[in-house]
C-alpha cells in the first residue's frame, strides 16, 4: 500500500509539473505571452514548487528520473523501488502532454493554419516544442548551431546543478539549508536559474520523464517523425545527460560537500 501511494504521488506531481511548465511554453508559442525566458522560467519553477507541496506527504517528490537515480545512487531510495518510480514519472508526464494536447489542439490547428506549418513537417518542429526538447532551442533564432556534445553538456550541468542543490537543501549535514517547510521553493527557484542559463541551447529539460512522455504525445498526435528529428542525439542529450549529471552531482555531494559540512559541525 505504501509503496501504490508513492507511485501515485510521483504521478501527480510529475504530471502537476510538466502541465503548467509544459503549458507556459505552449502559451508563449501560440498567444505570444510570456516575453522572456525568465517568465517561463518563473512558471516552471512555481509548478515544480507546487508539485512537491502537493505530493511529498505521500512520496518523496523526486518528479524526476534523474532524481529519482541519484537518490538511489545515493543510498537515499533502495533500489527495488527505482523502476516503479520512473514508469510512474513518465506516465504522469505523459497525461500531462495528453491534457496539453485536447486543451490547445484547435490554437495548434488555427497557429499551423497562420503560419503554414504542416504538422509532422521539419517546420513542425516549432509547435512540437510545446511538448518535447529540441536543440538548438528552436525559439532562440540567435542560436545558431549546439553540437551534440555541447547539448549533452548543458542539460548535465543543469542537472548537476539541481540535484546538488536539492542535496544541500534537504540535508541535515548543512546547517545552512532553509527549513523543511520551504525548501520545495528553494528547489523552484533553482529549476528557474538553471533555465534562463541552459534555455537557450536546449530548451533546459534536466527532467528524461518531462520530456519524453509528452514528446510521446506529439508522435501520437501528428507530428511523428518530427517529435523525434534526432532520435540518437536526444537520447544522449535528454536522457543521458541529465541522469549523468544527477549522478555526478551526488557523488559530489557525498564525497566532498558532505565529509566538508560534517568536519565544521564538529
Amino acid at each position: 500500500m505504501t509503496m501504490n501511494k508513492e507511485l501515485i504521488g510521483e504521478a501527480l506531481g510529475t504530471l502537476i509539473l510538466t502541465l503548467f511548465g509544459c503549458g507556459s511554453v505552449a502559451v508563449a508559442v501560440l498567444f505570444g505571452e510570456y516575453g522572456s525566458i525568465f517568465q517561463i522560467a518563473i512558471v516552471w519553477g512555481l509548478a515544480v514548487t507546487l508539485a512537491i507541496y502537493v505530493t511529498r506527504h505521500i512520496c518523496p517528490a523526486h518528479l524526476n528520473p534523474a532524481v529519482s537515480v541519484a537518490m538511489v545512487v545515493g543510498k537515499r531510495m533502495p533500489a527495488r523501488k527505482l523502476a516503479g518510480y520512473l514508469l510512474a514519472q513518465f506516465i504522469g508526464a505523459f497525461i500531462a502532454g495528453g491534457l496539453l494536447l485536447l486543451l490547445f489542439n484547435p490554437s495548434i490547428e488555427a497557429y499551423e493554419l497562420a503560419h503554414g506549418i504542416e504538422r509532422g513537417t521539419a517546420a513542425s518542429v516549432d509547435t512540437a516544442r510545446m511538448f518535447g526538447e529540441f536543440y538548438p532551442n528552436p525559439g532562440d533564432a540567435t542560436v545558431a548551431t549546439v553540437p551534440m556534445a555541447l547539448a549533452v553538456l548543458a542539460e548535465l550541468v543543469g542537472t548537476f546543478v539541481l540535484v546538488l542543490f536539492i542535496f544541500c537543501f534537504t540535508e541535515d549535514c548543512n546547517v545552512g539549508r532553509p527549513d523543511s517547510n520551504i525548501a520545495p521553493l528553494f528547489i523552484g527557484l533553482t529549476v528557474s536559474i538553471c533555465i534562463t542559463l541552459i534555455a537557450p541551447l536546449t530548451q533546459a529539460c534536466f527532467n528524461p520523464a518531462r520530456d519524453f512522455g509528452p514528446r510521446i504525445v506529439a508522435w501520437l498526435g501528428g507530428w511523428g517523425s518530427a517529435a523525434f528529428p534526432d532520435t540518437f542525439g536526444g537520447i544522449f542529450v535528454y536522457l543521458v545527460g541529465p541522469i549523468l549529471g544527477g549522478v555526478l552531482a551526488t557523488l559530489f555531494f557525498l564525497y566532498v560537500l558532505e565529509p566538508a559540512m560534517k568536519k565544521n559541525k564538529q
